[in-house]
């Protein structure tokens, strides 16, 4: 790896070090059950293989340029390659684990040969509209697995439920596109999304308020939040104050994320 001559180690800032640490453990734990569910098998399954590769890599790099984790998108891209829940239902869950594990594998030596090859040097050199595209696609990806628990109470199988109850129409063009389409999986997503974005009478009214609060202050944070504190403070705060409300407060809704308990 080459880094540019401006890229040097930062400064030692113990305030900024700490919360900047802090924020990553408080984090860290509901990220990877929430996307060992994004990816469609249990959620403490995220903490039994993700966890410990990341705590070896923490312990093993020194390079303040580097990070290494897992992302809403790779593990939605990762469901949709393996048709997660097709695969999961034809032949069982811990047979869908073994597969999801062999497809991270391939990925990340896929990944170590690409970077030693100098791949890097060339996906710079994509033009920027592909670039531009690839961000907006990711980001639709993301909206479109945040939406069913941002605004319904059960999430997605709500949404599922309503639909087959409630529009025949949207039912039977979401059965088209699983028969026909079998491949083109975002359109049944997106197709649950605009349904839903597009009916707030049936939103949940607690999930929508903190996920409408929430997402406003994440993306306002900047104005709002002291200088001092470093990028990522305004994800652990406003993760604080949903939990302290979900603990005083009776909240029945979904929790992306939520640590499970252990009998």
């Amino acid at each position: 790896f080459f880094f540019s001559a401006t890229m040097v180690k930062p400064e030692f800032n113990p305030l900024r070090d700490l919360l900047s640490g802090a924020i990553m453990a408080a984090t860290s734990v509901p990220q990877l059950i929430a996307y060992a569910e994004t990816v469609g098998y249990a959620g403490y399954r995220g903490l039994t293989t993700a966890g410990p590769s990341l705590f070896a890599w923490g312990v093993t790099t020194g390079s303040p340029f580097m990070n290494c984790g897992v992302t809403s998108i790779t593990a939605l891209m990762a469901k949709s390659d393996l048709n997660g829940d097709v695969y999961a239902q034809q032949y069982g869950d811990e047979a869908y684990v073994y597969l999801v594990s062999a497809y991270s594998l391939y990925v990340g030596l896929a990944s170590c040969l690409l970077a030693i090859v100098g791949f890097g040097n060339i996906a710079q050199k994509v033009p920027k509209p592909v670039r531009t595209g690839f961000k907006w696609g990711c980001a639709a990806g993301v909206v479109a697995a945040a939406v069913p628990n941002g605004f319904m109470a059960a999430g997605s199988k709500e949404i599922k439920r309503i639909i087959a109850s409630d529009s025949a129409l949207v039912s039977e063009f979401i059965s088209f596109c699983k028969t026909n389409l079998p491949a083109a999986t975002g359109i049944v997503n997106v197709t649950n999304v605009l349904y839903t974005l597009t009916r707030p009478a049936i939103w949940s009214i607690q999930p929508t308020v903190l996920f409408v609060v929430g997402t406003a202050f994440v993306m306002n944070a900047s104005s709002i939040l002291p200088k001092f504190l470093p990028p990522g403070s305004e994800v652990i705060i406003v993760t604080a104050l949903a939990t302290l409300y979900s603990m005083n407060y009776e909240y029945n809704a979904a929790v992306v994320g939520e640590i499970p308990s252990v009998d």
